[in-house]
């Protein structure tokens, strides 16, 4: 709370974003909140999406507290784009986190929190109103903090070089001017020059986690194409007005068209200023040409190759449950009881003969990209995604090799 009101930012919680009156997906976690069951995760995510995408957000900046609170969490806000500039990680030893909760006491009226040994009010009338609230017995507290520690080693990997790790065994106020000194301090690029990265690959193969995760270390401009068309058309701009007509119909944007919004987006300030990672496009040797003529030529290309059999396992068994908005994987993340499994609910996109068909339609024009692209780096994306990034980034930040003739 401190920080938010020293960098004027928001503070975002899941209690204050299941709080607001005005959105359809905030009574939709409610409802989970109000059955002490936990918010599903792409419900969550999909909150801070909304959340963060709003005026004084963008303006001001915002603070997740708490959240995310899994590896799989953290891997969904970076899918989406959204990238904290600090991450801070406050650490202290379960006894004295344990003794900490054992001395909360709470004012029913007010919902003002007091503690036995720290902040204990002065008047007789508060003091006698007070009570325990539930769930910070020892037992309960020593419960929540070995899931979490369960969780933390998942999420610490997903923020390399932005993470700071800060002791809360020592003064409020210490820990608060530690924390705002790194939350003021600006992060220098890791990048050895301004890259301007090209993402290649099948549908599933992780072009888009891996351009978020590009966009996070290197503060470069994610650009995804489809993306850029959907908002065109959001803003109801004169380019998105000309889109629409196609998506109504549910047919292809005309090359020409693409090129003039994704041409605007690469000549912005901060694309040319920054650098950016590409994805989604070009998807023949047509594009690539247009691509090219408007000087828009990458500095890495990367091909993220994954096997048929790879994609139809990640893609086909993808399910999402109708009644809570959760999505589920039958191998990687299968529902936890028999009654959601029968409810669960494919995506028309994902059955096996539309993912067929659009890896057919890919590897149709990956040789000729290939040969376009003559430097580019092959990569195995059929591995853990930090692994994947880990090859991307070497490929960055060492010089090309040569090709010998």
């Amino acid at each position: 709370m401190w920080l938010c009101k020293h960098l004027n930012s928001n503070l975002l919680t899941v209690e204050n974003l299941i709080a607001r009156e005005f959105s359809s997906l905030a009574a939709g976690a409610r409802r989970h909140y109000q059955n002490v069951t936990k918010v599903p995760s792409s419900l969550l995510v999909r909150l801070i999406q909304e959340r963060v995408s709003e005026e004084d957000c963008i303006r001001r900046g915002w603070i997740l507290d708490g959240i995310p609170e899994t590896r799989e969490q953290a891997l969904m806000i970076q899918t989406l784009g959204i990238t904290p500039r600090h991450v801070i990680v406050l650490s202290s030893p379960d006894t004295v986190l344990i003794e900490r909760n054992l001395g909360k006491r709470i004012d029913p009226q007010t919902g003002e929190i007091y503690h036995t040994t720290f902040g204990w009010p002065p008047e007789a009338e508060i003091q006698n109103r007070l009570v325990v609230p539930e769930g910070i017995s020892e037992l309960e507290t020593a419960r929540k903090l070995l899931e979490y520690h369960r969780n933390i080693i998942g999420i610490l990997p997903a923020y390399p070089k932005i993470l700071k790790v800060i002791s809360a065994d020592q003064p409020c106020m210490d820990v608060f001017y530690q924390a705002l000194t790194y939350a003021q301090t600006s992060h220098r690029s890791n990048a050895p020059f301004t890259p301007r990265v090209l993402l290649c690959g099948p549908v599933g193969s992780g072009k888009r986690l891996q351009a978020a995760l590009l966009a996070q270390k290197y503060g470069l401009v994610n650009v995804h194409c489809g993306q850029l068309l959907k908002e065109a058309v959001a803003d109801k701009s004169k380019v998105g007005e000309l889109i629409q007509p196609y998506f109504q119909k549910k047919m292809a944007v005309p090359d020409s068209i693409i090129m003039k919004v994704l041409g605007q987006r690469l000549s912005q300030q901060d694309s040319v200023q920054k650098g950016w990672v590409l994805h989604g496009f070009p998807r023949d040797l047509d594009q690539a040409h247009m691509l090219h003529s408007l000087g828009h030529q990458p500095s890495r290309v990367f091909f993220l190759n994954v096997p048929l059999d790879s994609i139809i396992e990640r893609l086909t068994l993808r399910r999402m449950d109708p009644v809570t908005g959760e999505r589920y994987h039958l191998m990687y993340k299968p529902p936890p009881t028999v009654e959601i499994q029968a409810r669960l609910l494919q995506h028309p996109k994902d059955t096996k003969e539309q993912v067929k068909l659009k890896m057919d339609l890919f590897y149709r024009h990956s040789s000729d990209l290939e040969e376009f692209y003559r430097q580019a780096i092959a990569i195995n994306g059929d591995q853990d995604p930090y692994t994947v990034f880990e090859y991307i980034e070497s490929g960055i930040i060492n010089p090309l090799p040569r090709k010998v003739p």
